[in-house]
């Protein structure tokens, strides 16, 4: 034959419940979710153009693939100073692995318009500080 328990009292406790699913996505801890961290080149084309042609816009299709561009040639350019680094048993990429990276890189005459406006920057860099 069973043997029946009798029943526990309820607890005082009051229960903690979700309001809604948007809230607790929102807060954890009661602190705000961070932005995902995606850096972008868009401000820095919109002055370069502005400094070009300053009565031409750009449409936000052609900044989604001139950022894409510009985050291209940037990882070419330090996968490739890099591995100069490696070879010649280097820790540290200078300013001269990134300009050799730059001449084997970039095709002709944008390598020598890029080597002279690296320099150009290099200089006016050192002489600020």
């Amino acid at each position: 034959e069973a043997v029946i328990m009798p029943k526990k009292p309820a607890s005082k406790k009051p229960v903690a419940r979700k309001t809604s699913k948007s809230a607790s996505k929102s807060s954890k801890d009661g602190k705000r979710r961070k932005k995902p961290n995606t850096s972008s080149y868009s401000t820095y084309i919109y002055k370069v153009l502005k400094q070009v042609h300053p009565d031409t816009g750009i449409s936000r299709k052609a900044m989604i693939v001139m950022d894409s561009f510009v985050h291209d040639i940037f990882e070419r350019l330090a996968s490739e100073a890099g591995r100069l680094a490696r070879y010649n048993s280097r820790h540290t990429i200078t300013s001269r692995e990134i300009q050799t990276s730059v001449r084997l890189i970039l095709p002709g005459e944008l390598a020598k318009h890029a080597v002279s406006e690296g320099t150009k920057a290099v200089t006016k860099y050192n002489s600020s500080s």
